[in-house]
């Protein structure tokens, strides 16, 4: 078995699409842990904010066979559009981050991905930040960066 810590983005009906995302996670895999929800400013563009939230989950599939089995069918579920422009408003972005505590592909440590991973793995540590925590990193992201919990938003 494998474990995976996943990020979820949403800035198109994000207060629906986070728990349908998170719902269809869990009919699809075993689904560990759950941050909160956090608003963050879209990066990039002038964009809807953005609410975001990290999940740890537990499968037998590679990082492959997750990406085509488990993440696209979710995406695809909740019309996630691929546009030319990344930054392009989306229903719903599902990206890992980190696959059996090895980072997995580029990992930008943006507030909107950090501040909710530090909760559900403060310990965990990226090549890219150092000597420092996740939870460490967090602390100095929210200082610097605009980003709100959203305790109305429930993942369950």
């Amino acid at each position: 078995m494998h474990q995976v810590y996943l990020s979820l983005g949403s800035n198109i009906e994000p207060e629906k699409n986070l728990p349908r995302a998170l719902h269809l996670l869990r009919q699809k895999t075993q689904v560990a842990l759950v941050s909160h929800v956090w608003q963050s400013r879209a990066v990039g563009s002038d964009g809807p904010d953005f609410l975001n939230a990290c999940v740890q989950v537990i499968t037998p599939l590679s990082a492959q066979e997750f990406k085509e089995q488990v993440i696209q069918a979710i995406e695809g579920v909740l019309g996630r559009k691929r546009m030319a422009d990344k930054f392009a408003p989306r229903t719903i972005d599902v990206d890992i981050l980190f696959y059996d505590g090895e980072p997995f592909g580029e990992l930008p440590l943006h507030a909107f991905i950090v501040v909710p991973l530090a909760e559900i793995a403060p310990d965990l540590r990226h090549p890219l930040a150092g000597e420092h925590s996740m939870a460490a990193l967090a602390d100095r992201l929210r200082s610097q960066t605009w980003i709100v919990p959203r305790l109305d938003v429930k993942l369950e």
